[in-house]
């Protein structure tokens, strides 16, 4: 997208020069040497490093090693058998595979080279024949013709590695401690990308930095907010620092796609799909783990898009993403994939599966980890022909097991909603009613911190509802359901624990026939926005979930995405360019409030940057909220100093405008007074100006305004 948009920039550029670019070869196109003409390049500093290896052009060619050692008239035999293994592979080139011979002896020495169409073809026979057992006596070893050139610039004679003197790193936190307690966001406009303070006192963001071709596609903040990731052909790359954005960390992964940070920011994944040589087999896929802080790949997948087609919400190319789903805290201790009847789970400290083995769960269909504890929720559909039931099963990690499970019938459909801490699930289970011919839908909802984890059925007053949203109140115990038919839903709120506490479910209220698709939660609690976005026009409704009250109704129109900022003080809305119009985005305080509007041509992205959890106890916490008062009142002396600011700010502007008015009215005066001669010209010598010295009399003109002759024929004897 960000080479479509430069190049729209080049055509816009040219079309108002009066330049046809198709009589141009842009390609000839260089700049002088040392001369970038202002343009600089992110790949500048790849030249600069020393001890670089670059790709030398034989890539696709592989090196089978321990072969047999045959005679002559045994080759066309042995290369028989070694192009059936390699050639269900990829596609060998013509005259790709070679033989050498001993002169002396001629026979063959025990190796060949095999010539692929692409490296990628190349680098996946290494992968699945290197050990390949032929017989008990050759067993393959696999290199890559490549990796001669660097075995042979090793020593022969080892020697340490130079000391390197210890030299402190930033501190990458260091944007938590502004002094005015501000939030930062990331956006992407065009080509450029900027990160900005939440400047909301002033009315305005802040810049930090800004950049222009940071990233190929799209940007990413990390869980807790310590890096801005971008992505690029040659990989990935994360930035951070005190002051400004420096690249912290490169990831070597061509052709990089997608990316998924894990949650508490140790390892980022990432994904790449490479087309086949040949069309009629499947993309192959690969997949990165890398140690955030050094960059080492700690473990890769590969395989065909077929392989990672299961599980995630989405991708692109048939791959769903993420493909490996991470356990919940910021221990990043467990993650896993689902497969076919199978889901693997992996710990970090080997990167290997748990138990060495796969647990088996006979057509899985979905998964995910608690957000605190090693707990994942699964989902089994029914299955033969509806004689096993449906399930809902929690498994414990790393002992596998079964904590609870829960069976359901007649079930069409089923999805699952953590509670932040982990405290609650709520499965939103679709039935079919007994004809087949429709469905309704129920909640089952977990106490998982409870013992024995109780159950709770939830039904809809309406049971025929359609569930258009759900969302957990964070932190809490409330949760907000959008349900009934387009275009004006119903909104209920419901709450884990009753006035009594008795550990039921019961409802709070429910707001009929509301514009609204989607719901958004306060980071905090407590507050919560219902959008209606994209079709219904970005209508806005700020609704107090403890007073049970609306704040606030407002709206974007086209808005596409909304996004509080993590302390839940404010909420940005935005329009990007899915739509053509109207691109930027508005930042509103919690009540609704709207505080100011940036608009951006071509917008593509708002993030706000997230914050790691308070370290803060519980306790602490509620001391300062009973005290909140005191600690207030500083910033009530600085939110008034802005607004004296601000005030006499508006006073300048409105003193600047009156000004430029006065000057305007004496101009015009000053130019009436010189045409006063002109004037008394055309009133045939009068010299007055007043209105009132004159008589206004009404004067009738007669005037002929068109005269028309007509012959008329007139007939003997008519009369």
């Amino acid at each position: 997208m960000a080479d479509v948009m430069v190049m729209k920039e080049i055509e816009d550029k040219a079309s108002l020069l009066g330049i046809d670019l198709s009589t141009i070869d842009l390609d000839s196109i260089h700049f002088p040497p040392g001369e970038d003409c202002g343009i600089p390049s992110d790949d500048e500093d790849i030249y600069q490093e020393e001890n670089l290896e670059f790709d030398s052009g034989f890539g696709n060619i592989i090196v089978v090693d321990n072969l047999p050692v045959v005679p002559k008239e045994k080759f066309e035999k042995l290369e028989g058998v070694v192009r059936k293994i390699y050639s269900q592979i990829g596609v060998i080139k013509d005259d790709g595979l070679w033989m050498p011979v001993d002169p002396v002896t001629e026979k063959s020495l025990g190796y060949c080279f095999i010539e692929y169409n692409t490296p990628q073809e190349a680098e996946l026979a290494r992968e699945k024949t290197h050990g390949y057992k032929l017989d008990r006596s050759h067993i393959f070893a696999l290199s890559m013709f490549d990796d001669f050139d660097r075995f042979m610039k090793v020593p022969d004679e080892w020697a340490p590695p130079p000391n390197k003197e210890y030299a402190p790193g930033e501190n990458l936190q260091h944007w938590l401690t502004d002094a005015k307690a501000r939030d930062q966001f990331v956006i992407r406009a065009g080509s450029e990308t900027e990160v900005l303070w939440n400047d909301a006192r002033h009315l305005k963001p802040d810049p930090v930095y800004k950049r222009a071709f940071w990233t190929e596609s799209y940007v990413q903040w990390s869980p807790l907010g310590t890096y801005l990731a971008t992505v690029h052909r040659q990989g990935a790359a994360v930035w951070g620092g005190a002051t400004t954005f420096n690249r912290l960390m490169r990831y070597a992964h061509p052709q990089v796609k997608l990316i998924d940070f894990s949650p508490g920011e140790k390892y980022l994944v990432t994904y790449s799909s490479h087309e086949p040589s040949n069309p009629r087999d499947a993309n192959r896929v690969v997949i990165n783990i890398f140690d955030v802080r050094t960059s080492k790949v700690m473990r890769d997948f590969k395989g065909s898009a077929d392989d990672f087609a299961i599980g995630g919400t989405g991708g692109v190319t048939g791959v769903s993403w993420p493909v490996f789903k991470w356990s919940g805290g910021r221990d990043d201790k467990y993650f896993a994939r689902m497969g076919k009847n199978v889901l693997s789970v992996y710990e970090t400290e080997t990167f290997s599966l748990v138990d060495k083995k796969s647990l088996k769960v006979e057509n899985i269909m979905d998964f995910s980890w608690s957000p605190t504890d090693p707990i994942i929720s699964l989902f089994v559909p029914e299955s033969g022909g509806g004689n096993q039931p449906a399930r809902v099963s929690l498994v414990q990690i790393p002992s596998k097991e079964e904590l609870r499970q829960k069976n359901l019938f007649s079930v069409s459909d089923c999805k699952m909603y953590w509670q932040s801490n982990g405290d609650y699930l709520a499965v939103n289970v679709d039935r079919y009613t007994k004809t087949k011919k429709s469905t309704y839908t129920g909640f089952e909802l977990f106490r998982i911190k409870e013992r024995d984890i109780p159950i709770e059925v939830l039904e809809l007053e309406n049971k025929n509802d359609k569930i258009i949203a759900f969302a957990w109140e964070p932190k809490g115990h409330r949760f907000a359901i959008i349900h009934g038919d387009n275009p004006k839903p119903d909104v209920s709120i419901y709450s884990m624990k009753t006035a009594q506490n008795t550990g039921r479910v019961s409802k709070l209220t429910t707001l009929k026939g509301k514009q609204a698709n989607a719901l958004f939660w306060s980071p905090a609690g407590r507050f919560i926005v219902l959008a209606g976005l994209k079709g219904f026009n970005g209508q806005l409704e700020f609704y107090n979930v403890d007073e049970l009250e609306t704040m606030a109704t407002a709206e974007h129109f086209m808005a596409t995405d909304v996004e509080w900022d993590p302390t839940g003080r404010y909420v940005a809305t935005a329009v990007t360019s899915v739509h053509e119009m109207e691109n930027g985005f508005n930042i509103w305080s919690f009540n609704g409030k709207h505080l100011y509007r940036i608009l951006k041509d071509h917008f593509f992205q708002y993030l706000w940057r997230p914050r790691p959890p308070s370290f803060l106890t519980p306790e602490k916490e509620e001391e300062i909220a009973k005290n909140l008062k005191k600690y207030s009142k500083k910033y009530e002396a600085e939110d008034q100093d802005v607004s004296l600011l601000l005030s006499e700010q508006e006073r300048e502007k409105r003193r600047i405008l009156k000004e430029e008015w006065d000057k305007w009215v004496s101009e015009w005066k000053l130019m009436h007074e010189e045409e006063k001669l002109v004037r008394q010209d055309l009133r045939d010598g009068e010299a007055s100006d007043e209105e009132e010295e004159y008589e206004a009399k009404d004067i009738e003109v007669e005037e002929v305004v068109d005269v028309t002759k007509e012959i008329l024929h007139f007939e003997y004897g008519q009369e």
